[in-house]
């Protein structure tokens, strides 16, 4: 138990105090381009930045991701960002719940986010090692009743788990144990990667395994190898350093991971990974997704006040960027021409995905 505590103290000091941040991969949005209109044919302040995910309305498409929970520095983090999750009307997810299961002494970490954000969307989290315990689905349950969660998200982190010191690399079954798991819960079930992206076969499969959502949490962003790496280091341990190292700036970049996905399901689409700005961030809303996943910019205000005006600055900024294309509804950003060029265009071509579509689309008016 106290391992499991002592981990996410280390994930929070490494993500704040080190450089953990993609080397020598970017999230492949820097290829992406919208159409600037010099004629948008609406006004900004009439931009309704509202959308829908699971049945639940956001004012802004932005899901506060999954970060962190069972320690006193999380209780801090948690509180402030659920917080701003109710006062702006946003979605919330916490971090893995194990460390609140294994010791309940820990839970309050994790319920201040429903006390907080009484009317906000919020989503529990265990991983794929967890769920493949034979309890998992009452574990899975309580989970949900610690938060009153309104979807629950299995996240899948095999590269942090083959890493991880002390981590479970074992993923056999999982696919199976979502099908169960997704055939008997009671609030939409939520797939999200970890930093290294989804692939459209495993879109398929989780779709056809009954999953409402995907978080495509893509690489170009936070690397979890890199954490990993820093946490070995400080034990000398040199096998995992290096393993964190090699494998830095391994997965599908972002957008890439975005496309793919709304290319080949119907599923709820969250785009996060590396997202930084309002003008990446609606790049992702025009390639599809339902809505943006932050974490990493959210981190060091939450403990140090100001995330409530960090999500503030990038809401504003994703309005000014729908302005300037001409779209005044999530919905319209859907329908705004963009052009795909470099590798990414290269990529999905490869993929068998026609990049040339997105620029043949057109707003009307």
């Amino acid at each position: 138990m106290a391992v499991t505590k002592n981990r996410k103290e280390d994930h929070i000091d490494i993500c704040i105090d080190k450089d953990i941040q993609a080397q020598n991969k970017s999230t492949g949005l820097e290829d992406i381009y919208l159409i600037h209109r010099a004629l948008p044919e609406i006004s900004l302040n009439e931009i309704n930045t509202s959308t829908t995910i699971f049945d639940h309305k956001l004012k802004a498409p932005i899901v506060i991701e999954a970060m962190t929970g069972g320690t006193r520095k999380a209780l801090v983090i948690n509180s402030a960002l659920a917080e701003a999750a109710e006062k702006l009307g946003l979605a919330m997810g916490v971090g893995s719940q194990r460390v609140a299961l294994e010791n309940p002494q820990l839970e309050e970490s994790f319920k201040v986010v429903r006390k907080k954000a009484p009317n906000a969307f919020l989503i529990g989290n265990l991983g794929a090692s967890q769920i493949l315990k034979k309890n998992s689905f009452n574990e899975i349950q309580k989970a949900i009743d610690m938060i009153d969660a309104d979807a629950f998200a299995i996240h899948l982190n095999p590269l942090q788990e083959a890493i991880q010191p002390e981590g479970s690399a074992s993923f056999s079954g999982v696919l199976k144990k979502i099908r169960e798991i997704a055939t008997e819960l009671s609030v939409p079930l939520l797939i999200k990667e970890t930093g290294a992206g989804i692939s459209f076969e495993d879109a398929v499969l989780l779709e056809e395994a009954g999953v409402k959502g995907i978080d495509v949490s893509g690489a170009g962003g936070t690397s979890w190898a890199a954490v990993e790496s820093f946490r070995a280091k400080k034990t000398f341990d040199e096998l995992h350093e290096r393993l964190g190292k090699v494998f830095w700036d391994w997965g599908i970049p972002t957008a890439l991971s975005i496309i793919e996905v709304k290319q080949t399901t119907q599923l709820t689409l969250i785009a996060s990974g590396g997202i930084r700005t309002g003008i990446e961030a609606t790049k992702t809303l025009a390639l599809g997704a339902n809505a943006v996943g932050i974490a990493s910019p959210l981190l060091k205000s939450a403990l140090e006040g100001g995330v409530e005006n960090v999500l503030k600055t990038l809401i504003e900024e994703i309005k000014m960027t729908m302005f300037l294309v001409g779209a005044n509804t999530i919905e319209k950003l859907n329908e705004t021409p963009l052009v795909i060029t470099n590798h990414v265009a290269e990529w999905l071509r490869l993929r068998g995905i026609k990049p040339e579509k997105y620029a043949r689309r057109s707003v009307m008016y």
